[in-house]
């Protein structure tokens, strides 16, 4: 069966391509087939630059409408990427691209844009495509200043969805940023999910993982709806 796994983050611009690609990468070097998709992208239409990345980490070739069902040119909330080409997200086309990818791989790593309840519709958000693919969720927090309360904001929204998270990863994402150390242990004591990783500053391409090892090889839950 499948593996699947989705990857939010604390806001925009923390890394969760950097951690998709990182994931693509190990799961291609242990044998295994790998491809991620990205259901929502704004901003560069199909030559999105996480699009490209995620295609150059993986090693299954796939239909760019499967990897990505909605590309939209506009850099600009997904929603409003949407309305303004005239088109609705739909969480059901979602997961048929999903399912097209299953049968040509064995893990998928799914990617969302922006912070995990950035919106895609008036009644949708991010979140609703781990619930519709019924993954558990990896969390990365940027780490600076007002991580904590991001980071802790994004699980509490996680677990009220009725999802998992099996994990997140610190990224180190502001080099000026002071007591990083003690901002990341805070959290450590405070989120229910361990720490899977950390990622040093200046090493976006080599993240040092301290525990992702197979543990990450996640196998697909029943459907929640």
């Amino acid at each position: 069966m499948t593996g699947g796994v989705f990857i939010t983050g604390t806001d925009t611009a923390v890394g969760k391509t950097t951690v998709a690609c990182a994931l693509l990468r190990r799961y291609a070097a242990a044998g295994l087939r790998a491809i991620g998709m990205k259901p929502v992208t704004s901003g560069g239409g199909e030559d999105n630059g996480d699009l490209v990345a995620l295609a150059a980490a993986g090693n299954v070739d796939a239909p760019l409408s499967a990897r990505c069902p909605y590309a939209f040119g506009e850099a600009i909330a997904p929603h409003l990427a949407a309305r303004a080409a005239g088109v609705a997200i739909d969480l059901h086309r979602i997961r048929e691209s999903y399912e097209e990818l299953s049968v040509r791989a064995d893990r998928i790593v799914v990617e969302g844009a922006g912070g995990a309840l950035a919106p895609l519709g008036e009644r949708i958000d991010m979140l609703d495509i781990a619930r519709v693919l019924a993954l558990p969720v990896l969390m990365v927090v940027g780490v600076r200043l007002g991580c904590l309360n991001h980071a802790l904001l994004t699980s509490l929204a996680i677990r009220a969805r009725g999802l998992e998270l099996a994990g997140w990863i610190a990224n180190s994402i502001d080099p000026a940023m002071a007591c990083q150390d003690e901002n990341v242990a805070a959290l450590e004591r405070r989120l229910s999910a361990p720490r899977l990783a950390s990622i040093g500053w200046g090493h976006a391409h080599a993240p040092k993982w301290s525990a992702i090892g197979a543990s990450l090889n996640f196998s697909r839950q029943d459907d929640p709806c």
